[in-house]
């Protein structure tokens, strides 16, 4: 049939294989921070304690495997299942069977993440996080070796990283006047949530340089999106764009898995014989070299028809979905990162409508003193991604995301009278072990502090001329004190 032959993408094989190993290494991520953190940030005992916030959760109406009963015990079960399940799809075993399996491997991630999502409050509201639940319930409609790649789904990833870079860009022009005068990047490489080990010499380029990537960015983000649909190899020469300018904002800063999102969603519009001619070790038909291996699927195969029928299926659901995000694009009260249902899929993306200009860190502090006055000695704690030691380079952390560090960096842009902070810092006081081990650095090596006091700090890239002469890659000024000291009540 004419309309099956189109169906089948067999020259998108290689986009498949990165596709489908990409997002299920960052699922294997996700899973693996959430692992890390989320008893300490939001478990039983955590800043934001996940079995409170359940009590009204059902009224909210999203789906999550812990809407019933929340135990550390289940989240790490999830987690631990959550990576097991990526780390078959990274290998590529679910491909090898028939399409069920590895649709069924990607559903059950999507379910699983999408459990953690619902209920991780402040610390899992970013847009990276429905990007990753999207994406996966996508690419959960690639098939497996034994059929060709599905065309319409591979369309779909190509809509989707369209509406990631598009909604960026278009917050971005109706946002801050710093987009539109070309001088936003004079200030965002210092003043990024988290800076990796090359932002400083990124900051200290010159400024007609940063006036050129505020131009080529506008240029990747509002018209080389629209060129993914396009014939070959057009389309792959825009993905190739995408890619290059993500892998920039990737050395230059730490977003967790953001960047590498675009990445992997980009090579949906690279054919193979693109990626062949830049590769040549990559296999010119990918798809025969792969289904020749695979019991029962010779070369050249085509989709079974149930499989066609689910496949169509998910793609009407994307095409009646997509009315809000478009509706969203066209309007003048753009919104960045939203969902339009509780699953969340088609969704929204967009960010840094606004550039800050100056960085305010909150740094905070500790002592053994019994008199917290003038004379107390104060210690400070330092953590894994955000700036403190104004010696320390930064590391380059993502695509692992530091949730902790990230929160730190809004509370001077709302406010740090946040629940969860005030929760954070009578852990500090209680010298709690789960939170201590987010942090880099306890001055108290696990002892607990009599005292604790919130500061406020201006930071700014040191110049070459001032580190030479302090060793010092950050020049910090005292702005006030957040917080005074605090203690633990007096038991009686």
């Amino acid at each position: 049939m004419e309309w099956t032959s189109w169906f089948d993408a067999p020259e998108y094989e290689f986009a498949r294989q990165v596709l489908q190993r990409g997002i299920a290494t960052i699922f294997f991520v996700a899973f693996l921070s959430s692992l890390n953190q989320f008893p300490a940030l939001l478990g039983e005992r955590g800043l934001l304690p996940a079995p409170e916030y359940l009590e009204g959760f059902r009224r909210l109406g999203r789906p999550s495997l812990f809407r019933w009963r929340y135990s550390d015990r289940l989240l790490r079960a999830v987690c631990w299942s959550g990576m097991a399940i990526s780390g078959t799809l990274i290998l590529g075993l679910p491909q090898l069977g028939p399409p069920w399996v590895p649709l069924l491997a990607f559903l059950g991630l999507w379910l699983l993440y999408m459990s953690v999502v619902n209920v991780g409050q402040t610390f899992y509201g970013f847009g990276w996080e429905m990007l990753l639940l999207e994406a996966g319930f996508t690419a959960a409609f690639l098939g497996s070796d034994q059929t060709p790649p599905p065309r319409p789904i591979l369309i779909l990833l190509v809509w989707l990283v369209f509406r990631l870079e598009f909604g960026a860009g278009l917050i971005k022009i109706r946002g801050g006047s710093e987009w539109r005068d070309l001088t936003a990047l004079y200030y965002h490489h210092e003043t990024q949530p988290m800076p990796g080990p090359l932002s400083r010499q990124a900051h200290l380029l010159p400024r007609a340089w940063h006036r050129l990537e505020v131009l080529g960015n506008h240029f990747a983000q509002l018209v080389v999106p629209f060129f993914l649909f396009a014939p070959q190899p057009l389309a792959s020469a825009a993905a190739g764009i995408v890619i290059f300018t993500q892998l920039w904002l990737v050395v230059s800063g730490n977003f967790a898995w953001l960047n590498w999102m675009a990445i992997l969603l980009a090579f949906a519009a690279i054919s193979d014989p693109v990626a062949h001619a830049v590769l040549p070790a990559i296999p010119l038909d990918w798809h025969a070299a792969s289904a020749e291996v695979v019991a029962g699927a010779p070369a050249g195969s085509r989709a079974p028809v149930p499989w066609l029928v689910v496949v169509l299926f998910a793609t009407v659901l994307h095409v009646v979905l997509s009315y809000r995000p478009i509706q969203n694009l066209c309007s003048h009260h753009q919104l960045m990162n939203a969902s339009f249902n509780r699953w969340q899929l088609v969704n929204t993306y967009g960010a840094f409508g606004t550039v800050t200009r100056r960085r305010i860190e909150i740094v905070v502090e500790g002592t053994l003193d019994p008199d917290p006055g003038d004379d107390a000695e104060w210690r400070e704690y330092d953590f894994k991604g955000k700036p403190g030691d104004v010696r320390r380079l930064p590391r380059q952390y993502a695509p692992y995301h530091l949730r902790l560090d990230w929160l730190m960096w809004f509370l001077p842009l709302r406010t740090v009278h946040e629940d969860w902070f005030y929760a954070f810092l009578a852990k500090l006081l209680e010298a709690d072990a789960q939170i201590l081990r987010l942090l880099r650095h306890d001055p108290f090596d696990g002892g607990r502090p009599r005292w604790v006091r919130v500061q406020s700090y201006l930071y700014r890239f040191a110049t070459r001329a001032e580190f030479r002469a302090t060793g010092q890659r950050w020049i910090r000024t005292s702005l006030y004190v957040a917080i005074p000291p605090v203690s633990l009540p007096a038991k009686h």
